[in-house]
């Protein structure tokens, strides 16, 4: 049991990807560390793999692919023996059908029936004729891209199911950046040249980069990689607590050492540390900066996407092969259904069991997050048997798990909130260091989160910012093509919506 009281060359404040990742790396460059993490029981932060009778959870899906050499070096490093190759499956689930994702347009039009097809390209044929003009909102891009009619099968439902706003608030830009290369005439007109024999060449609606055909994975889900990671920062005689919550931190001015103040089970604890390394949330970081930076006010302003997963143990060798399926439906409030057992048979014990994990996207509060468990696995019985994914007398068992915080919301004012803050605290506090998704409300994946930490080490070593960890992000089609290891580092833009300024 670690001390009341603790001297270290760095303090970490909490225990996912970027975290783990910082602690890792410093352990082996003989630093002296300790981790702080309030769950009680997982280290991995969004990346962890939660357990319940035998079963194993992923928290929103993880594929391990990183285009950077030194993310998949590390990668290899911690967990040399654990990885495994799995095949990806991703499909659109719509009115009992299934549709390729990302979407190919005849095979599209063609699960829709003659009828539907017929409204759906007369729709199109209408916007294409007589666009809006004076497009502002995501739904005015895509309506006069695919028509109104495939607007509300394949883009309205899930879009607002995930991000909490109607599609007519949402920026146009987003749209123009993030569905690109589909244009629906040309591959209509693909499809019937293919159908006649006219043309051979793979059929796949459009005109994009080739997906990844398959993924690795460790075998237990992700977890594993940040228990490994968690397990070498230990072994190296450096600390992480568990169920140990952020209280207060403050800088000596004299000596310009940390004060981090942490309350866990066994009482406060207080760690003295040259540098902190802070994943917490901005917003939850600048409220326990002790004076309050000036910029509080820009933080309390700064807004959170959640999440949660049900997951349901059914009775049934499988129920379908793909590792997620989008829903577009709007019957229901699930936005995506993972199948645990496609991540990894060893994720699910019995295999006569199927394990499902039903995801709902939520703000903290709401009436989703706020509903009991026991209502959750209900709810989440019906909508499979509404989806027609399975007989509720055939699920055996259910849990569900939360994640607050899940996606940081990119509103018309987080841009100007994030610089500020980011001025104000590097300006005041040169050995304050943000990384990760939270930590710097930036929209990470889990190797992007491990780079801002990579290059944050190098900093630390370096006694100065030599490196810009701010210039680490991904662009929207980072997991669906591209080499591994291709890129020294990863710097581009990662696309999420905006909400539309209306008044401009």
């Amino acid at each position: 049991m670690a001390s009341a009281q603790q001297s270290v060359d760095v303090a970490i404040i909490g225990a996912g990807p970027a975290g783990l990742t910082a602690a890792y790396l410093l352990t082996k460059k003989g630093y002296s560390v300790t981790v702080i993490e309030k769950d009680p029981v997982y280290v991995g932060g969004i990346s962890r793999t939660v357990e319940h009778q035998g079963f194993r959870f992923d928290i929103g899906g993880h594929r391990f692919f990183s285009k950077s050499q030194e993310v998949v070096d590390l990668w290899n490093e911690i967990l040399p023996d654990d990885f495994i190759q799995r095949p990806r499956m991703s499909r659109i689930y719509y009115e009992g059908k299934f549709y390729s994702y990302p979407l190919r347009a005849f095979e599209a039009l063609m699960n829709l029936g003659i009828w539907r097809s017929t409204l759906c390209m007369a729709s199109y044929a209408r916007w294409k004729l007589s666009p809006k003009k004076d497009v502002k909102s995501f739904e005015d891009w895509v309506v006069n891209q695919f028509g109104h009619k495939l607007y509300s099968i394949f883009f309205k439902t899930y879009t607002e199911k995930v991000w909490g706003m109607p599609c007519d608030e949402m920026s146009a830009d987003w749209a123009a950046q993030r569905i690109k290369g589909l244009s629906l005439g040309a591959a209509v007109l693909d499809g019937l040249k293919r159908s006649l024999g006219l043309n051979k060449r793979p059929n796949d609606g459009m005109q994009t980069k080739t997906l990844l055909e398959t993924f690795r994975y460790p075998r237990l889900g992700p977890g594993m990689m940040w228990d490994a990671a968690r397990d070498h920062v230990v072994a190296g005689g450096n600390h992480v607590l568990m169920g140990h919550a952020l209280k207060q931190l403050a800088q000596d001015q004299v000596t310009g050492r940390w004060r981090v103040a942490a309350t866990g089970p066994d009482g406060d604890i207080t760690i003295n540390a040259a540098h902190v390394i802070s994943s917490a949330p901005m917003r939850e970081l600048a409220g326990r900066i002790h004076p309050m930076p000036a910029t509080m006010g820009e933080a309390l302003d700064l807004k959170y996407r959640d999440f949660l997963t049900v997951a349901l143990m059914i009775k049934s060798p499988d129920l379908f092969p793909d590792n997620w399926i989008y829903i577009h439906d709007s019957k229901v409030k699930v936005g995506r259904v993972q199948n645990f057992r496609s991540w990894s048979p060893e994720m699910v014990p019995d295999s006569d069991i199927a394990c499902v994990g039903l995801e709902y996207f939520c703000f903290e509060g709401d009436g989703l997050w706020s509903s009991s468990d026991e209502e959750l696995v209900e709810l989440a019985k019906k909508e499979m048997a509404i989806l027609g994914l399975c007989r509720p007398e055939d699920v055996t068992g259910g849990a569900v798990v939360r994640q607050e915080k899940a996606y940081p919301v990119y509103d018309d004012h987080y841009a100007a909130n994030v610089a500020a803050m980011r001025a104000d605290l590097e300006e005041t506090y040169p050995t304050l260091h943000m990384v990760g998704r939270n930590g710097m409300h930036r929209y990470n994946n889990q190797d992007h989160a491990m780079m801002t930490a990579m290059l944050t080490v190098r900093n630390i070593e370096a006694g100065a910012r030599i490196h810009d960890i701010w210039s680490v992000n991904e662009d929207a089609e980072y997991h669906e093509a591209g080499d591994e290891g291709q890129q020294a580092a990863l710097a581009s833009e990662r696309l999420v919506p905006s909400r539309l300024n209306k008044a401009a």
